[in-house]
């Protein structure tokens, strides 16, 4: 009879405490985009890429006038020079070839650097209001992948509480 009034005490415990927890959605993808940092990372990155493609036009520019010249000489050029002025095209391609792709990487280790300031910042303020609200669980709204079904009637939106925390309007 005792376990029996034991179990039963421990059930309804086990009720209200689950009743009393409290769930919420956050939509990164808002406060990222509001984000000072995001701002100026997505600026800097512009212009490094900008700046990595204008290094490729030129070396672009320097191939083309060179086979221009080449072309142009080629009639009148001894075969050993002519094979030689061949090969240092085809280096100067490579050249480009390797160039870009040197660049895409760079850009692309950048690009994560930056985005892994601006999630870290926002991972502290979300971990933060939920620890302040008393969260059991902060879901993102916004993800691509396929979520769970979340119910913005039974979860709170702390998007607004997330933004302030960063000072962000």
């Amino acid at each position: 009879m005792k376990k029996l009034i034991i179990c039963a005490i421990c059930a309804i415990c086990g009720l209200t405490t689950a009743n009393a927890q409290k769930f919420g959605h956050v939509n990164t993808q808002e406060i990222i985009q509001a984000m000072p940092e995001f701002v100026k990372a997505q600026s800097e990155l512009k212009s490094l890429q900008e700046q990595y493609e204008a290094d490729l036009k030129a070396i672009q520019d320097e191939i083309q006038k060179k086979g221009e010249a080449f072309e142009k000489e080629q009639a009148s050029l001894p075969d050993n020079i002519k094979q030689r002025r061949q090969q240092e095209l085809q280096d100067m391609y490579q050249k480009y070839q390797q160039s870009a792709q040197d660049n895409q990487q760079a850009l692309y280790k950048a690009q994560q650097e930056k985005m892994q300031v601006v999630s870290s910042k926002l991972n502290d303020a979300i971990k933060a209001v939920g620890q302040e609200g008393s969260y059991v669980y902060i879901m993102q709204t916004n993800v691509q992948e396929v979520i769970p079904y979340i119910s913005t009637t039974l979860s709170t939106d702390v998007t607004a509480q997330v933004k302030a925390k960063l000072g962000l309007k």
